[in-house]
């Protein structure tokens, strides 16, 4: 019985997966077919003079790595919620506030300060979601409406933290964050991401936050006779994100070395929304997979860096996207895993008939 419960579970994960399998498969083949050269790795001397890996497969990998981090994050908020946060470009920008607030010394950047100035910048991402959350959780609003407060004021708020300017960060340590450790050849945005899902793994593994956050997703009267107190969960899912942002703000800071309170992680809470659908991750709530969403991500910016490749002008990047990922998430969609599942069904029944009729001649 255990067998067979273990492989319905993988291949109820599998099927999760089609999705963003098969267009990240379509994509990869797409770019083999127009450019072979497209997924060359070689090494390359940064301006610090590190030798570093450059290539469009390394590009990709390192440019989604904010957008993977955060969509961690916003899988739990939507499978905990039924809904998604809008707020986290904005709240990305408080972040980065934060940490340049506090690591940006008279005396510059120090291992000290940065340190410093990420548990700040943490500790006050937390509490801007959590207000999200309370909203949510506590006084049961609709989640993409009580994130759009700090969507529309969020930005206006790291304006104010610094004091209306627009800080350049010039350290080894901000280059080491946001590009590569010198003798480290990979991006180190790259670890972070891998650092933040084995954390997850680990928390899901040792503990019963996936059950529970799946179970209040699913049905939260009957999460809540079973003794799970589904406003915790809540607030909990906004707490991870909240770590998730903090983590990607600090990423895109580093990367920009600049505070720009205007284009800091802007946009990235609809491509985040988006990695989670990708991913197959029902957005009313419910089961939920991390990889998915984390493939998600990179199907998006693999899409991305394939249009600007084709010279796709910039304005019109944005109507292509849309297009391709109209598709993939239309061919994800309940209506149409379905009426495959149906069509598969009827084959398999067909051919069970034939055979039987077989068995009968």
């Amino acid at each position: 019985m255990s067998t067979v419960r273990k492989a319905t579970k993988k291949s109820s994960g599998l099927g999760q997966l089609m999705i963003p399998l098969v267009a990240l498969g379509i994509l990869v083949l797409f770019n083999l077919i127009r450019d072979p050269s497209f997924f060359s790795i070689e090494m390359a001397t940064n301006n610090s003079g590190n030798q570093v890996l450059s290539g469009n497969l390394i590009s990709i990998i390192d440019s989604a790595s904010g957008l993977a981090i955060i969509a961690m994050g916003m899988t739990l908020v939507t499978a905990a919620c039924g809904g998604q946060d809008i707020s986290v470009g904005a709240v990305g920008a408080i972040a980065g506030a934060f940490f340049v607030k506090i690591a940006n010394t008279d005396n510059g950047i120090t291992g000290g300060s940065a340190i410093l100035g990420f548990i700040v910048c943490v500790l006050g991402t937390i509490a801007f979601m959590m207000f999200n959350g309370t909203l949510v959780a506590v006084f049961k609003i609709q989640p993409m409406i009580a994130t759009l407060i700090l969507f529309s004021c969020g930005r206006s708020i790291a304006y104010w933290i610094n004091g209306s300017a627009t800080p350049q960060l010039t350290s080894p340590i901000i280059d080491a964050l946001g590009k590569t450790i010198p003798g480290i050849p990979i991006p180190t945005p790259i670890f972070a991401v891998i650092l933040m899902a084995i954390l997850l793994a680990l928390v899901f593994k040792f503990t019963n936050l996936r059950l529970y956050t799946q179970s209040v997703g699913i049905n939260q009267g009957a999460a809540r006779l079973n003794g799970i107190n589904p406003t915790a969960i809540k607030l909990l899912s906004f707490v991870i994100l909240g770590v998730c942002v903090a983590v990607a703000a600090v990423i895109g800071v580093s990367r920009l070395h600049q505070l720009n309170h205007k284009t800091l992680l802007v946009d990235i809470e609809m491509d985040a929304i988006l990695a989670v659908a990708i991913g197959g991750n029902n957005l009313g709530g419910g089961k939920f997979r991390l990889l998915g969403s984390v493939l998600g991500a990179y199907i998006i910016q693999m899409l991305t860096t394939t249009l600007y490749s084709m010279s796709v002008a910039p304005v019109n990047v944005k109507a292509y996207k849309a297009i391709v990922i109209i598709i993939i998430v239309v061919a994800g969609s309940p209506v149409i895993k379905n009426k495959i599942s149906m069509l598969i069904t009827r084959i398999k029944a067909g051919k069970l008939q034939a055979s039987a009729a077989k068995g009968v001649e």
